[in-house]
């Protein structure tokens, strides 16, 4: 009885097993495989917006280039710049990396062992976070790595090199696959899993495209928090470069993304190798977008959303601002086919419009004074109620007196306590008498008076095209503070100097000797304000006494002439290019010559207020190619440039010299930086050290390339000191690009650490 007892409690057990497990054991979740990088791979030589990768140790000391601090651009190393942000230690591991839009500026900092170096702008970004995926996220096993450059063959008696290109039959994209499987009934609560597998990218299509035409991406670029545009230059159209598509359709692409890329853009060099000129003659540029750093969705709720004034008509119409290229449209009445004109009550006469409610127009303001100014209100509690009140009257007073109107200056308010809080944007009122009103409305905020935090607010937020910076006016912020900050305000102001915002300090009761011991950083405003000479600063004794600081102040923020920190190191330059036509350059190596001082030539801002670039080809002769500021936009001098013929001839260097400080450098202005850039590929057949010393003496920063058969001793003379910053030297032309990085950072550099008194 106990034997049959025990069987049948087996066979039980049995049945019931089955049925619980009816398809055998638990389906185990997909690992994730981690692919392993070197230290030298950087994010732009891999072709997927997000994937995740193992680290090697020691990368610290291959001392690989990073550029940017916590966003970094894509020419950065991905081991290191996980090292610069503490993801991952010397020792390695896995990092997760996400591109995102380029950024018009990067900021060199020091941190972690690291040194990150400072980048004028680049067209992609990426950020690194912690090797730990999400769940249910599961990254590409492998990564698809951009070729470097395209291979060459000579075809026919000539040596004219074409790229060789393998033609793939098309690949079908694979689709993300979500896999759920079925949830098991036990006694224990179900669960179902969902996995998402993204697979690795398949191989793409490369084939070759003639006289394509590249347009850089930089007006494409979407605005982001943190970063800060204030100016959007023209971007040149070229090329016939082979395009490599981006990734299957079955990846997400990002708003930001401009589309295929060169494959030259994510070489192992550092640099943009630039654009090639096809046979083919330049299109004509089209017209500038005003506001190319927003997306659809921001223009769309610009222009209709609530930004625009309203008018009180019945029929739906809008007007629309004054500084946007849009055009009016009245609704127009569909015809209804069930409409019957013969029924009662139907009139053919059109009904007469409704009185509309006039609408104040823009006022044009003071067109001696266009500049976009930004006022840092104190919020803190320190002030107490009335001395914000008598802030408010002060601030509602420079409104009336400056005259704000879309042809003269901007005006808008941030108030700072805690945290910073825009109060009114530079778009957002177009005359004084609305600026006032909207002053009157102001709530104090309290907390501290954090005016380092408000810098850098305005530096990475504030003046950007999206809140309407106008680019070709000066940017002013003027800091009104209660006392002294309880913040440091150093850094923060060197960065907001380097963009180009010129600082003014106005500090009401500001400490006693007795009180200077409280400060949180000493000397605040002469490390905060543009210029240590007294015009950037104004103290006022008390707070019933700052209404008589308006009209100095106001004087002072309008004399354009003295705001020497809007000039920057991209748009107060006159440079001058002194280039070697001699028989041994050769027509393709000329070419290539041309493509270097057009990638130069288009990282600044080019006006006849801005920086202006000049020309000089030599040979035992020389030639005046073109002049400072006769072409004075963009597009027209890179076809300048593309239009010089090749001379041949001897090499005379020392003599171009001489004739570039004739020619050129003696109707340079006296507000611009001199720099010339000598490019040569072999000794001159005259003395060099003469001519470079006196055009040295003429405050000129000389900066010399050699190529190919240059003799180093000639470079070092000619370049300015320190020679290892000046002084350059390729072993073929090819690799000229390589250096337009360095150069524009070298420049920068020297201009950002000139003497503030």
């Amino acid at each position: 009885m106990i034997r049959s007892v025990t069987v049948i409690f087996y066979a039980f057990l049995l049945s019931w097993a089955c049925w619980a497990k009816p398809n055998g054991s638990k389906s185990k979740k997909p690992k994730q495989v981690v692919p392993d990088i070197e230290c030298d791979v950087r994010a732009g030589k891999i072709n997927i917006p997000e994937f995740i990768a193992r680290c090697p140790a020691h990368c610290k000391e291959s001392k690989q280039q990073v550029y940017g601090t916590g966003v970094f651009a894509s020419i950065s190393s991905i081991c290191n710049a996980a090292i610069h942000s503490g993801v991952i230690t010397n020792a390695g591991g896995k990092v997760i990396v996400r591109k995102m839009a380029g950024q018009n500026i990067y900021k060199g900092t020091n941190s972690n062992g690291v040194r990150s170096l400072s980048l004028p702008k680049w067209r992609e970004s990426f950020v690194v976070s912690v090797g730990k995926p999400k769940k249910g996220i599961i990254y590409p096993s492998t990564l698809d790595y951009a070729p470097s450059r395209p291979t060459y063959v000579k075809t026919g008696p000539k040596e004219t090199k074409s790229p060789v290109f393998t033609t793939l039959p098309p690949t079908t994209a694979p689709e993300v696959t979500t896999t759920t499987p079925e949830p098991t009934t036990t006694t224990a609560p179900t669960t179902t899993t969902t996995t998402t597998t993204i697979p690795p990218p398949p191989p793409t299509t490369t084939k070759a495209r003639a006289a394509v035409h590249k347009i850089r991406d930089a007006g494409l670029r979407q605005a982001e928090a943190g970063s800060a545009f204030r100016r959007q230059p023209s971007s040149p159209v070229g090329p016939a470069f082979p395009r490599r598509e981006w990734l299957p359709s079955s990846y997400g692409r990002p708003d930001w993304f401009p589309g295929a890329r060169r494959p030259a853009d994510v070489s192992y060099a550092v640099p943009d190798s630039g654009y090639a000129w096809s046979e083919t003659d330049t299109p004509e540029i089209p017209a500038r977008d005003l506001r190319p750093d927003i997306s659809e969705y921001e223009r769309w709720l610009y222009s209709f959303g609530p930004y625009p004034p309203r008018s009180t008509d019945l029929d739906g119409s809008r007007k629309m601002p004054l500084d946007l290229p849009h055009a009016k449209v009245e609704p127009v009445d569909a015809w209804k086919p069930e409409a019957n004109p013969y029924e009662p009550g139907f009139s053919m006469r059109e009904p007469e419009p409704l009185p509309r409610a006039p609408e104040p127009l823009a006022s044009q303001g003071d067109p001696n004074c266009k500049v976009d100014l930004a006022f840092l209100m104190d919020g803190s509690w320190s002030i107490g109620k009335r001395r914000f009140k008598i802030q408010k009257d002060f601030l509602a007073e420079v409104a009336q007196v400056i005259n704000v109107g879309m042809a003269g200056p901007m005006m808008g308010i941030i108030q700072y306590g805690d945290e910073p809080v825009t109060e009114i944007s530079l778009r957002t009122y177009s005359n004084s008498r609305e600026v006032k009103s909207a002053i009157d409305k102001i709530v104090q905020k309290g907390g501290l008076s954090n005016v380092g935090k408000a810098l850098s607010y305005i530096n990475k937020q504030y003046f950007s095209d999206a809140n309407g910076n106008r680019g070709g006016a000066p940017n002013v912020a003027v800091v009104l503070v209660d006392g002294w900050p309880t913040d440091k305000v150093e850094e923060a102001s060197r960065l907001a100097r380097e963009s180009g915002i010129n600082i003014f300090f106005v500090t009401i009761e500001g400490p006693d000797e007795n009180e200077k011991q409280n400060l949180v950083e000493a000397n605040f405003v002469d490390k905060a304000v543009c210029r240590t000479n007294g015009f950037f600063s104004h103290p006022v004794n008390s707070w019933f006494a700052l209404r008589k600081a308006v009209q100095p102040l106001v004087k002072r923020v309008c004399d354009t002439d003295r705001l020497v920190c809007s000039k920057t190191c991209l748009n107060a330059n006159d440079i001058a290019f002194v280039i070697d036509g001699s028989s041994s350059v050769g027509t393709g190596n000329f070419r290539t010559v041309l493509q270097f001082v057009a990638n130069v030539t288009r990282e600044f801002e080019i006006s006849d207020t801005d920086t202006r670039v000049g020309a000089v080809q030599y040979t035992y002769e020389q030639r005046l190619e073109f002049t400072f500021g006769q072409y004075n936009n963009k597009a027209e001098l890179l076809n300048a440039i593309k239009r010089i013929n090749y001379w041949s001839g001897g090499t005379s260097t020392g003599a171009a010299i001489t004739f570039a400080a004739e020619q050129l450098f003696s109707k340079s202005k006296p507000n611009k930086r001199k720099i010339m850039i000598v490019i040569t590929d072999g000794r001159s057949y005259d003395d060099v050290r003469a001519p470079a010393l006196a055009v040295h003496r003429q405050g000129v920063i000389a900066y010399s390339i050699g190529i190919a058969w240059a003799a180093q001793d000639e470079l070092e003379y000619i370049a300015t000191d320190p020679d290892k910053e000046h002084s350059f030297f390729v072993d073929e032309f090819d690799n000229l690009y390589k250096y337009v990085p360095k150069i524009i950072h070298n420049i920068c550099q020297e201009f950002n650490s000139q003497p503030r008194n």
